[in-house]
């Protein structure tokens, strides 16, 4: 039985997991990217210089435990169900998000990250291929957009954790110190663990998936590079890859821009976090807007040219906005233009992505192409961290933002 065009409250309940799980993804993601640097200098005894290395170290295994449970969990996902998987995943990264609080060591965060980045990574290739078989095409652009902004809402989360949470933890008398603070904002990332309750109950798995799980032979992994599939699996590898290394450069170093500026340098550390944390906010909001806008135009013109428009506009962007340093206010402008069109273009892939591949190989291929992407972004993270002291933070922004170029050509040639 394929999705109905009618939207059923079967359809809405995994709707519901796999968005509150994207959402906690952004949470539990963005925790470290405010916080890391700091956090991670005062485990280093208050060595800043080395903190950088090592604070882009951590975000590169990151963005590896990412890869690697996507590959991983997308194939459980074509085995067990999807729904299942959904909830393994939730349960696994907000188990190590919150363990991270009792780090002592940088390279304890450094496991821990790592881990938890594992159920991450899995849980984007379960719930977005949850979404996919179920909903009908003629709802899959704004399902598709809506779905992505769960993730910007778990980042808002996790930027009005920053600028309440501390502040509370002073007045109560727990910490004296915002930076002594910072330790316990990982305890907030337990909180997923409650959605794996929900989602046992009342989810059920995908009809599409049930129904080939019984008439069809499960696909093995080097399915994915057989020659009916290889070359959906490389032109979608490619695209992913090229788009999430320049977006994670933005995601990671967008915020330090800010903070290395001469006007955020000069104020107290909590009212800096205030104003991360309020610009946080209106970036994503941003960001959210340009999902729908894509969202819009893909069902005008196309996936194709919505991703060619996008990121052809998120290369200028990130050139002219970065490549130099500018003062607060411009900084500010071009952070919000640079997350319109670079992070806009991602709400198309949670549904755009899955179906390219056959059902029992959906998580799986998109697990892999969406997730192995990350194995570049924490490459290039690697490589950004070590030339930041001497070319400024802002510049990996700059220079990542031209792998939108070879991204835009390809866009062109990617499935209809």
């Amino acid at each position: 039985m394929v999705s109905t065009e009618a939207i059923t409250k079967t359809h809405a309940k995994g709707y519901i997991a796999a968005w509150l799980g994207w959402a906690f993804d952004g949470l539990d993601s963005t925790l470290f990217i405010l916080i890391g640097l700091p956090f991670v200098t005062q485990l280093m005894g208050g060595d800043s210089v080395a903190a950088k290395g090592n604070a882009s170290l951590i975000q590169a295994f990151f963005l590896f435990g990412w890869a690697l449970g996507g590959a991983v969990f997308g194939r459980i996902g074509d085995k067990i169900g999807r729904s299942r998987t959904l909830m393994l995943t939730v349960l696994i990264y907000a188990a190590f998000t919150g363990l991270s609080s009792f780090a002592t060591e940088w390279w304890h965060l450094l496991i821990f990250r790592f881990i938890s980045a594992l159920g991450i990574g899995g849980e984007w290739a379960a719930g977005s291929a949850l979404v996919s078989e179920t909903f009908h095409a003629k709802h899959k652009a704004w399902a598709s957009a809506l779905l992505q902004t769960g993730y910007q809402v778990g980042m808002m989360l996790a930027s009005l954790t920053l600028a309440v949470f501390p502040a509370l933890l002073i007045r109560l008398g727990l910490v004296q110190h915002t930076v002594q603070a910072y330790r316990w904002l990982f305890l907030v990332g337990v909180t997923p663990a409650i959605l794996t309750l929900w989602i046992r109950r009342a989810v059920p798995e995908p009809e599409a998936w049930q129904e080939a799980r019984e008439s069809e032979q499960l696909p093995r992994v080097r399915d994915l590079f057989a020659p009916a599939v290889l070359p959906t699996t490389l032109k979608a590898l490619g695209l992913l890859s090229l788009a999430l290394t320049a977006v994670w450069a933005f995601l990671y170093f967008n915020s330090l821009v800010i903070r290395s500026l001469s006007e955020v340098k000069s104020m107290a550390p909590a009212a800096a976090d205030a104003l991360i944390a309020r610009f946080t906010v209106v970036w994503l909001v941003w960001n959210i807007v340009g999902n729908f806008v894509a969202g819009y135009l893909a069902r005008s013109i196309g996936a194709r040219w919505t991703f060619a428009l996008f990121m052809g506009a998120a290369a200028v962007c990130g050139w002219v906005g970065f490549s130099h340093p500018l003062p607060l206010g411009p900084t500010m402008m071009w952070v919000n233009v640079t997350a319109f069109f670079a992070l806009g273009i991602f709400g198309l892939f949670p549904l755009y992505v899955p179906p390219l591949f056959p059902t029992l190989l959906r998580t799986t291929g998109a697990g892999f192409c969406y997730n192995m992407g990350r194995v570049a972004a924490g490459i290039g993270t690697l490589v950004a961290g070590q030339v930041v002291g001497r070319l400024g933070v802002g510049v990996p922004i700059a220079y990542a933002s031209l792998l939108f170029i070879p991204a835009m050509i390809l866009a062109f040639f990617m499935p209809a």
